[in-house]
């Protein structure tokens, strides 16, 4: 007999064995790869009904950590975050390196990345990124659209939107690997930079946003646009980039003084 109240002062049941399950694996009581226990046995470690235990993995699926796959349930992801350094992850230093961000920061997390080109050549303009790099909407840009993967799992998509009359006589930026990133072929040519804005929000994934991502529906996402410009105060690029949250630390160092 189920004696088990299914709500209550501190919350729903199904947010309770939601969160309870979510600090199993980030405990490592449940590590990568394992299975979640089956919705039956939910049931009776709860003692509560099975639509209880199936809102509950709802809100373990929105967490991020688990993946479902069809006739077999739900499995732990094997998914470390990778540290983003906003300090020093534009370092020259690092360009000069020939070390591509993406992939410097995720060999620094043990981590084996791949990085897939989706679309690469010319493109009218997105609204947004035709303002922040000061041109009408619908300008010809050159556009880089690429699909990151880490240990084989999709993780970021980001869109690169650079003004034409910048990158036309630049055949590196045309080459699916320009060799150490754009930023340092930029710099080849003349652009020196003096700094990178970026700007980020927190949401729920769409519905093609979760499957590109590999994600649960609704599973959380940052949205991130950089800008970055030049000592010149022009903005050479726009990136537009949609990230697997629970892919990513972001650090900030933000000074004290002027």
């Amino acid at each position: 007999m189920r004696t088990a109240v299914e709500g209550g002062r501190s919350g729903p049941r199904y947010v309770q064995i939601a969160d309870e399950i979510v600090q199993q694996i980030r405990a490592g009581v449940l590590k990568p790869g394992d299975m979640v226990p089956s919705e039956s046995e939910l049931v009776d470690r709860y003692g509560v009904s099975g639509g209880t235990i199936r809102k509950a993995m709802g809100e373990v699926r929105a967490s991020g950590l688990v993946e479902t796959r069809h006739g077999k349930g739900s499995i732990v992801k094997d998914r470390p975050p990778v540290r983003h350094r906003s300090s020093d992850r534009f370092r020259r230093s690092l360009r000069q390196g020939g070390k591509a961000t993406y992939l410097a920061e995720s060999a620094q997390s043990g981590a084996t990345a791949k990085v897939s080109v989706l679309y690469l050549g010319p493109m009218e303009a997105p609204a947004d990124a035709a303002q922040r790099l000061g041109v009408p909407a619908g300008t010809q840009v050159l556009a880089r659209r690429r699909l990151y993967f880490r240990n084989g799992t999709p993780v970021e998509t980001a869109s690169s939107y650079l003004p034409w009359g910048v990158v036309k006589d630049i055949p590196e930026l045309f080459a699916e690997n320009p060799g150490g990133g754009i930023y340092a072929r930029l710099e080849d040519h003349g652009h020196e930079f003096a700094e990178f804005v970026e700007t980020l929000q927190a949401r729920p994934a769409s519905k093609a946003e979760a499957s590109e991502l590999a994600l649960s529906p609704g599973a959380p996402v940052v949205h991130l646009i950089r800008e970055a410009r030049t000592t010149a105060g022009v903005v050479v690029e726009v990136c537009d980039r949609l990230m697997a949250a629970d892919q990513f630390v972001f650090e900030y160092r933000i000074p004290a003084v002027d």
